[in-house]
C-alpha cells in the first residue's frame, strides 16, 4: 500500500483505540451479562412448580458457562 492511496488498513475488532472505548466496551459486556442472567433466573423462577410426569422440577438449571 502506498501512501497516496486512499485505502485504509482494516482495524480487528478487538483493538482499542483509547481507554475510554475500552471501559464502555467492558461496561457494555457487564450490562450484558447482568441482563442475560436476570432473564435466566426469571425464566427459571416462573418454571419452578412445572414437573415431569414422575414428580422431577421440569426445567432444572445444570450450571454456569466459563466466567
Amino acid at each position: 500500500m502506498t501512501s497516496d492511496s486512499t485505502i485504509l488498513p482494516f482495524r480487528k475488532p478487538g483493538d482499542v483505540e483509547d481507554p475510554l472505548t475500552g471501559i464502555l466496551r467492558d461496561g457494555a459486556r457487564r450490562l450484558l451479562a447482568q441482563a442475560i442472567e436476570a432473564e435466566a433466573e426469571a425464566f427459571l423462577a416462573a418454571m419452578k412448580g412445572e414437573r415431569l410426569a414422575d414428580g422431577r422440577d421440569r426445567v432444572v438449571r445444570h450450571g454456569l458457562g466459563p466466567v
